[in-house]
Parts: C-alpha cells; structure tokens; sequence
C-alpha cells in the first residue's frame, strides 16, 4: 500500500505560538495508531506525549478532526500533542533558554495502540522563537542588564517592556515572540542574574525608569507610549511602574497583585514595603516536600496592610489583569479582584481576565502546563496549579488578549 505519510501544515516550519495542522495519511480505513511528540530542551531533558487515533475511512487522519481515544488526552485537541507535552523527570519545566534556535518536534506515528513497536512513519515540526528577521540584541547599558527585540523594518512599532517572577534571571522567550509579532520588546532581568542578587534587600524604582528611558530613545519605537507586562512579582512591578514611571500607557498583570510583594520597592522620596507574609504559613506535604505558598500572606483586607498597595488609581495608563481560578501559588484571583475594584472606585479602566481550571504560571500558547517545579531561588518546589486541557486553553485565549490589548492602547 501507500507510505504513510506525517504533515504539518501550513508548514513544517513555524512561530512557537502558532497552531498547525497535524495529518497522517496512507493508513487503512479504520487503522489504530498511536502519534507521539518528542522535544529534547536546551539542556537535553526530554518531554514526550502520546494519543491514540483511528483512521477514517479514507485512511487519513486529521487532527484537527479527529478525537484522540486516550493516551496523554482525549477528544478533538488539535495541539494536543503540544500542550500535553512532559518530561521522562518529573517537576521539569518547559522553557527556552536559548531563542536563536528552535525547539524540534518529532512527530512519529506507530501502529496500533500498544507498545509503539512499529514505526509508520514520522516528521519534525521546527517551532521558532524568533521570527524572520527579529533582531537580538544584547543590553548591558548603565545598570541594565536586558535584551532588546527588534522587528524586521523601520517601524515605527509600539514598545514593550516584558517582566518575570521571583525566579529571577534573564527569561527571553516571551519578549522573542511578542517583537515576532510586531512590538518592539525589551526582556529586563532584575534579580537573580549576572551580579544582580538571587534576593535583593530593596528594588530601585530607577532601574526601571532607565529600562522604559532606554527604550523611548530606540529609533523603531512609536513615541505614543510604552507597554508593560509582567508575571507574578514582575506582574506587581509592571503596575508600579505604570503608576510612577511617566510614559507607561498600557499594562498587563499576569498571576499578580495590585500590591509590592516580597521586596520593598524604593522610589524618589518614598519606599512601598512588601505586603506582611509569614513563611511558617506554608503548607509542604510530607510525601512529595511541594510547598504550597498561596496562604504565606496576611489578609489584604486589612488596613494594616494597606501601605504595601500600589496607588494605580494615579495612574493614566490602561490596566488589562488575568488570572487563574486553579492558582496554587498565589491568590492572584482575589487579589487580582481587589484591585480592579479599587481602580473602579476611582472611575478607572481596567479590563480583567480570569480563567477556570489555569494555574499561576499563564505561558505563551502551546509551552504545556508546569504544575510543579523547582524556584530557582528558593530552591524549593513549588505548586503553581492548573488542570492541563483547560490550563491550554486559557493560554491560546489570554495571548490572543495581550496582543489585542497591547495594539489598542499603544
């Protein structure tokens, strides 16, 4: 008979973020197979997942068509294979390292729905960070330690600066597919990266300032205003930094608060001390040691916490929050809740998002769930939440989200 045949269309080459078309043809009528996906990371670790399929009666079998009958997911899941992906080592986290070269997806199709025994036939999906012609640049100006993404032409292109977590480091895959989609993107590190202390005492508000400065004066970029999002603690400081930095006119939260966590944040003439938390108030089970740190905070009702919260309501910029309703990290659903009510108090815009069944850490689409990993700075691991078919969901709509967003308002 036919060779059987694995495509991916529109292309086997593609932005990460981008969904494709996986099809297998050449099978019987009716035939039982199995597809799996594999990636190795940019340390060697593998992740790997698997659904089983029947042909139609034409011996094709489309996914985008086609229920799964079990395996790492069931039912019409057209990038199942995707966002289901895990690693053979558990508690590993799916993130790219390095963006100038692509994560390979191998897509294999076995027959039968047992032991992958017999090969059918196979492809590679190459999923890009970077699109054609995005520039990279290293930024070590002045204190900044940042890397800046530039879009193919003149421009001009809305500007944007991108914010991680606690974890700290320099996390470039986001800010790599935001300027591969049309905006001028600068990646900040400001904690646990080159000299930048894994737990700085106290952040300086004026770091920030030279990162949004630094990007006003890039030719490429529209002078209408800058963007700014963040997740999880970088979530608190894209507010802070729309609150007191002039020029920010658009920003977006992910998994955050409308108050200074975990580190005092020192302006001209004013410091915000972190919200009151206790650490003995984390919940680590016995079996497993995973910390569960969503009750670590005092009650941001109470008044005595009130000098931790951020003044947004000074601010003209545009507030979009998401969240999700399975976060096991962070209440970021209620404290989310809090601060839009607190920007509607004063006549303010806000936009909010929140998602049933995603977890704390709401990734650009595709990247699969990570419920549980190591905090690279508290060495410990940590729960962040989520079921993994909604969790997937909540990603492909919050993206679509930010870049609307982002486009409106910058």
């Amino acid at each position: 008979g036919m060779a059987v045949q694995v495509v991916v269309l529109p292309s086997p080459r593609c932005l990460f973020d981008e969904p494709v078309q996986i099809r297998v043809t050449g099978l019987l009528p009716q035939q039982a197979v199995t597809l799996r996906a594999s990636l190795l990371d940019d340390s060697g670790e593998l992740f790997q997942a698997h659904a089983h399929y029947r042909a139609e009666s034409s011996g094709e079998l489309d996914l985008s068509r086609s229920p799964a009958r079990g395996g790492s997911y069931s039912g019409v899941e057209p990038m199942g294979l995707l966002w289901s992906l895990q690693s053979k080592t558990p508690y590993k986290r799916l993130a790219k390292r390095n963006v100038l070269t692509p994560f390979y997806v191998d897509l294999e199709v076995y027959e039968g729905h047992g032991n992958m025994s017999r090969l059918l036939g196979k492809c590679t999906n190459e999923r890009w960070f970077l699109g054609e012609g995005v520039k990279r640049i290293s930024v070590r100006e002045g204190q900044l330690k940042a890397t800046l993404f530039l879009p193919p032409g003149p421009g001009p292109f809305p500007g944007l600066i991108d914010l991680y977590g606690s974890g700290g480091g320099l996390i470039e895959y986001r800010a790599s597919l935001l300027a591969s989609r049309g905006f001028v993107t600068l990646a900040l590190a400001y904690m646990a990266f080159e000299d930048l202390p894994p737990r700085p005492e106290i952040l300086e508000l004026g770091y920030f300032e030279e990162a949004v400065k630094f990007l006003q004066k890039q030719q490429q970029v529209k002078d209408t205003g800058i963007g700014v999002l963040g997740l999880s603690k970088g979530a608190d400081l894209a507010l802070s930094m729309a609150t007191f930095i002039p020029g920010i006119k658009a920003a977006v939260s992910i998994s955050g608060s409308g108050f200074n966590s975990f580190i005092p944040l020192r302006g001209d003439g004013f410091t915000i001390p972190p919200h009151p938390f206790d650490l003995g108030r984390m919940k680590i089970s016995d079996e497993s040691g995973l910390v569960d740190f969503s009750d670590v905070l005092d009650d941001h009702r109470d008044p005595a916490t009130w000098n931790c919260r951020i003044p947004m309501e000074r601010s003209l910029a545009k507030f979009l929050f998401l969240s999700g309703l399975d976060d096991r990290n962070w209440k970021s659903d209620l404290y989310c809740q809090d601060a839009v009510q607190r920007l509607q108090c004063y006549g303010r815009q806000a936009e909010f998002c929140s998602y049933s069944g995603a977890g704390h850490l709401l990734e650009p689409p595709y990247l699969p769930l990570c419920q549980v990993s190591i905090h690279r700075v508290l060495g410990m691991l940590v729960l962040w939440g989520g079921q993994w078919k909604e969790h997937a969901r909540a990603q492909e709509d919050a993206w679509r989200r930010i870049q609307a967003f982002f486009w409106q308002h910058l």
